[in-house]
């Protein structure tokens, strides 16, 4: 009897793909060192270089398997640019990512978690351990982030008038807006 798989998130080959999407995001955000790796300034590293260092260190990656992280990833978290790779945002190592400054849509939106409120309401949003702070498009997206700690709540940011009182916001390759902070005052709690 042959039995037929749907592809989805419980088969191997997802289950491989998520692996490796993890992998590189912790080395190519977050500890290049600890496979050989050296970001150049901007974050880029060779792709010869990185599947080198993943076979180097136990975790041998195809460039099929890179190519097919890099297209599939829903969040687009990298990206592939001739002969060289980086992560799109998030880094907590220290690099430029040159991105221009873009004048953002009116509303841009915070996922968090209910525990992170007060300090929210006093400190506003600060990047934490990133450089800097993260901002989705739609509440969709704001949603899915927040739900990855518990139970999400949407924080509204008025992005347009920080803005135009000089705060400076970035946009990365993967739509993610990036500012270095968001004082309270820009943000909008419900009841």
């Amino acid at each position: 009897m042959t039995t037929t798989r749907t592809p989805g998130a419980g088969t191997p080959d997802e289950r491989r793909t998520v692996k490796v999407s993890k992998y590189l995001s912790k080395h190519l955000r977050h500890q290049p060192e600890r496979i050989g790796l050296t970001l150049d300034p901007n974050g880029w590293v060779e792709v010869d270089a990185l599947l080198r260092a993943t076979a180097g260190h136990h975790f041998p990656i195809t460039r099929a398997e890179l190519d097919h992280v890099v297209a599939v990833n829903d969040k687009r978290r990298f990206t592939i640019e001739g002969d060289r790779i980086r992560a799109n945002q998030g880094h907590t190592v220290e690099v430029d990512l040159d991105l221009p400054a873009a004048e953002p849509p009116a509303y841009l939106y915070h996922g968090t978690v209910a525990r992170s409120l007060d300090a929210i309401r006093a400190e506003g949003l600060r990047p934490m351990n990133r450089h800097h702070v993260h901002l989705s498009p739609d509440r969709e997206t704001a949603t899915r982030v927040g739900a990855r700690r518990g139970r999400p709540v949407v924080l509204p940011v008025d992005a347009g008038a920080m803005h135009r009182d000089g705060h400076v916001f970035r946009v990365s390759a993967n739509g993610v807006w990036l500012a270095d902070a968001v004082p309270p005052r820009y943000l909008r709690f419900s009841g």
